[in-house]
């Protein structure tokens, strides 16, 4: 089973303004890939605290894949991608690539998500869009290479 972490990056779903809508789909998902959820957190958009925690997941061990949900698009508030490359070592740019190419077939905004993948010890990042459909999607994009990914990582 592949240990997965979600770290949800919204300032309204943190605030307590927004109802957090896409949490059954992103554990439903972890639970097909297969999985097993070690750790559920909504986050703001500040830079600081998403950086934190994302290093926290991946330097602690409890996870072998940190998934991103939000935070990928054009708003001043998104950083996620920013984030993610400062703190990856390795990037996998193609991951992000791929799922933009599969996401564009669907809806034409797709080309202004700006998600990425990388590697910071033995855990892979992977940041999947805000929205529950999309997430969905483009965790679908990268599904049928997440294991093959982590065993690589962690030199198996």
């Amino acid at each position: 089973m592949i240990k997965v972490a979600i770290l949800v990056v919204s300032s309204k779903i943190a605030g307590g303004k927004e109802e957090d809508k896409g949490k059954t789909a992103l554990v439903q998902m972890v639970e097909a890939i297969p999985g097993v959820l070690t750790s559920y957190e909504v986050v703001p958009d500040e830079r600081q605290v998403i950086r934190d925690r994302m290093v926290a997941l991946c330097d602690g061990g409890a996870a072998d894949v940190v998934l991103t949900s939000g935070g990928t698009g054009v708003r001043p508030t998104d950083v996620v991608p920013e984030v993610t490359c400062e703190v990856a070592e390795k990037e996998i740019p193609g991951m992000g690539e791929a799922m933009r190419l599969e996401s564009l077939k669907k809806v034409q905004t797709a080309m202004l998500s700006r998600g990425t993948a990388g590697i910071r010890g033995k855990t892979l990042i992977v940041n999947l869009p805000g929205s529950p459909r999309g997430a969905k999607e483009n965790l679908g994009v990268v599904l049928p290479v997440l294991e093959h990914t982590i065993e690589k990582i962690q030199g198996r």
